[in-house]
């Protein structure tokens, strides 16, 4: 169990580690030669061009101005100077908001932190129970509510900070909810012409027998969106060409290294093997090797092109309907297409590059079993990750070392090496195992079927937060409570387990100190060194860089990641709620974390990531939903405690607050939720007037027919661009239809039989 010095060295490393980060990042964001990986949103802005273009040869990858170097801090001002709304416009609303998170953290802990200390700590030190206690306890134990006695009345005191804790956590959640939901809808309403505002995602499409996917979406909507409908793109199945055209990148590399390599050394030719990894297989002549996989690539690719634009099965019954008027796509998007609940299902489409283009070809009835299958495998994976958390626990309990191995017993009590032990070594070991998490549950959530990459970054968050409350944050508590008191567990009844693991629970949060400075403190100061695209960034650019083009594409500027790192956010939140009213001592290292990270991620935020779609905080629910959970967990975990320490007569008064704060939750909810999950048709008709009265003869159909083409299928840096025609809007021609019964249909179709309007015209003008 850790102590006061455990805790000193853990901080001190951590500190240390932190200030080591930082000062690296100072000097290493200085370099020129360095400039596009710790500026790489400016350069994809076109705001910003190398410094290493002149000057001495020195200079291109050396600064020599030493007077910079004195304000090695100032990127910290610089964060913090840029305005809330020029932060939108610069990298978007969900970046902005993404921030208010940490400053949510901030209005909420600040108060409590200082009220807590105020209050409960001389309340909890002030007393000797755990002194003539037979339970294992540090002198940090003392501050918390562990210390005392059974049926004392000064759990008043913590009645009355639960109520005030609760009550200015709610007030917070509530002003920031309608802060965020005017934020967004002010964002909308100014937001530029946006290909999604006027398109839904249409899925399972029932089979015709007479008539192909593209005739019967146009068929379809042209009978029950009168006067709206606009155009249709259908969904191809293009995950193999898809994989075809990353492996010619793959092999372009490969030939680009080569290439490189002999351009430097021209008197011997480079040779690879043909094997796994160019390890293994024959040697060749590397650059002829890569120069003839690329061509049968290139040949398989047009071979697969011509398949999918002939082949009707190629199409999957799934289409992107776009409309004359933001009012229809709402309308559309957001009531039932039929009788049949379970055909033509409709949604808002995602922004094309927001669209997760692998799941389209998944049919919409096996979404149901997958959904099964992943749920199963998520249970196991957290039962399974039970054992390794409880390895971590172990080696916070050195009598469990000592007997395990006997012979590292003069060793671990070495005052130092025992220190690191129980104050560094938990965090750390937690934290690795945690490493390969959001890549697995990312995985799950991709296979579920989910078709926006914000979605499937909301699913896995959802899913890291489940596996972070039972696995990172029950499975420590019950764990390392049982680990840390286990002779006390032997050597008494049964019924006193209760009373003792509810007296061992509040003295977990030295684990969570230890873990909170590794993760909150450590971990934030070498997310903004940026160790990893660092060294990838000047290995691409020394191997395959030949022109300025490789350079740029050689940066990563990644993005905020909001699958993995919102949970790892939200874990602060529940520990600072639960240990508020039980261990006091543990608020202000979640508060010095909420700061820091606040500042690190705005820097990130305004100079590296590129988000990679904007949903205009649709997580946000989401967010408010996960810090209620915690505040009615810290509630119910109170309660509980309470009754092992003889308090029972508070048990009503303290059942009050789970329900008041469940209802407030639903109160939210209905107040301000349906702001995230609908378009109000007011605000959709203001902006459509607005548009038409300053654009009356933009070509709408001309801007949205090419916006949901699969990538695949689009020229080189053509990703994100989107044709507009400055020509009037053609009428509607309408011909005759195929299908043998008209009673559903009566309008005909207008392209007689294409399977659809615009995608062969594109893959015949624009391969790659």
């Amino acid at each position: 169990m850790a102590t006061i010095q455990d805790i000193g060295l853990s901080a001190a490393i951590n500190i240390m580690g932190a200030v080591v980060f930082l000062v690296a990042f100072a000097f290493l964001r200085l370099q020129p030669i360095n400039d596009r990986v710790y500026f790489p949103k400016w350069y994809l802005k076109g705001a910003r061009e190398s410094p290493s273009h002149g000057g001495t040869f020195v200079r291109k990858f050396v600064n020599l101005d030493m007077r910079s170097y004195l304000k090695f801090l100032s990127w910290v001002p610089a964060a913090l100077k840029m305005p809330e709304d020029e932060l939108i416009s610069h990298a978007g609303l969900d970046s902005a908001v993404y921030l208010r998170i940490y400053l949510v953290g901030l209005k909420i802990f600040a108060p409590i932190s200082v009220l807590a200390f105020i209050v409960l700590v001389p309340v909890n030190w002030t007393n000797d129970t755990l002194q003539f206690s037979k339970l294992e306890h540090s002198n940090v134990d003392k501050l918390s509510i562990s210390n005392i006695p059974v049926g004392s009345k000064r759990f008043i005191a913590h009645l009355a900070m639960a109520y005030v804790f609760t009550f200015w956590t709610c007030y917070v959640l509530l002003r920031e909810y309608e802060v965020v939901a005017k934020m967004r809808l002010r964002f909308l309403s100014s937001e530029k012409r946006r290909p999604d505002q006027f398109t839904v995602l249409v899925r399972n499409i029932p089979p015709d027998p007479d008539e192909s996917i593209s005739e019967l979406v146009e068929h379809f909507f042209l009978v029950n969106h009168p006067g709206h409908y606009l155009t249709h793109q259908v969904v191809y199945n293009a995950n193999k060409l898809a994989k075809l055209v990353k492996e010619k990148a793959k092999m372009h590399n490969w030939l680009d290294y080569y290439q490189l390599r002999f351009e430097r050394n021209a008197s011997k030719r480079p040779t690879t093997k043909t094997g796994f990894l160019g390890c293994f297989g024959t040697k060749v002549d590397a650059i002829e090797y890569y120069t003839s996989e690329i061509e049968r690539i290139e040949s398989e690719e047009a071979e697969e092109r011509e398949k999918i634009v002939k082949d009707p099965k190629s199409i999957v019954p799934a289409a992107f309907v776009s409309f004359r008027s933001r009012w229809g796509a709402a309308v559309c998007a957001q009531t039932q297409q039929t009788s049949n609940p379970t055909v033509w299902l409709t949604e808002w489409a995602p922004e094309p590059r927001d669209v997760y283009w692998d799941n389209l070809s998944i049919p919409f009835v096996s979404l149901t079993v997958r959904r099964l299958i992943i749920a199963v495998a998520f249970f196991f994976l957290n039962f399974f990750y039970v054992f390794p958390i409880a390895f971590v626990q172990s080696l916070a309990n050195l009598e469990g070392i000592e007997k395990a191995a006997p012979f590292l017993k003069p060793l671990i009590e070495e005052h130092t090496i025992k220190s690191f032990i129980q104050g560094f070594l938990p965090g750390i070991a937690l934290k690795i195992f945690l490493i390969l998490l959001p890549s697995i549950l990312m995985f799950m959530s991709k296979v579920e079927g989910l078709t926006s990459i914000s979605s499937l970054e909301r699913r896995s968050a959802s899913k890291y937060y489940i596996f972070i409350f039972f696995n990172v944050f029950l499975a420590s508590i019950i764990a390392g409570s049982a680990l840390e008191q286990l002779k006390s567990y032997i050597h008494q009844s049964a019924n006193e387990i209760p009373r003792t693991i509810g007296e061992a629970i509040p003295m977990k949060a030295t684990f969570f100190i230890t873990y909170t400075m590794v993760d909150g403190w450590a971990g934030v100061a070498g997310e903004i060194l940026r160790l990893k695209p660092l060294v990838i960034f000047h290995l691409k650019n020394f191997f395959l860089v030949k022109t300025e083009k490789d350079r740029e594409e050689a940066m990563d500027p990644g993005s905020i990641g909001f699958d993995s790192s919102e949970p790892q956010i939200q874990l602060y939140f529940l520990l600072g709620l639960v240990y508020a009213a039980v261990t006091p001592f543990l608020l202000p290292f979640v508060l010095i974390f909420f700061g820091f990270a606040y500042v690190v991620y705005r820097h990130q935020i305004i100079n590296v990531y590129n988000q990679e779609y904007e949903s205009a905080a649709a997580f946000w629910p989401s967010v408010h939903g996960r810090i209620i959970t915690a505040l009615i967990v810290s509630q119910l975990l109170l309660l509980g405690l309470l009754s092992t320490k003889g308090a029972g007569q508070s048990t009503p008064v303290l059942l009050v607050l789970p329900v008041v704060t469940f209802y407030f939750h639903k109160y939210c909810n209905n107040r301000y939720k349906p702001t995230f999950v609908k378009c109000p048709l007011q605000e959709a008709m203001k902006k459509d007037t607005l548009e038409r009265a300053r654009e009356p003869g933009f070509d709408l159909k001309g801007y949205l027919m090419n916006a949901y083409i699969h990538p695949v299928f689009k020229g080189d840096g053509d990703d994100d661009k989107f044709s507009v025609v400055d020509q009037p809007e053609a009428e509607q021609v309408l011909v005759a239809t195929k299908r043998q019964s008209r009673r559903n249909t009566p309008v005909p179709s207008k392209y007689n039989g294409s399977e659809s309007p615009s995608l062969p015209e594109i893959v015949n003008d624009q391969r790659l």
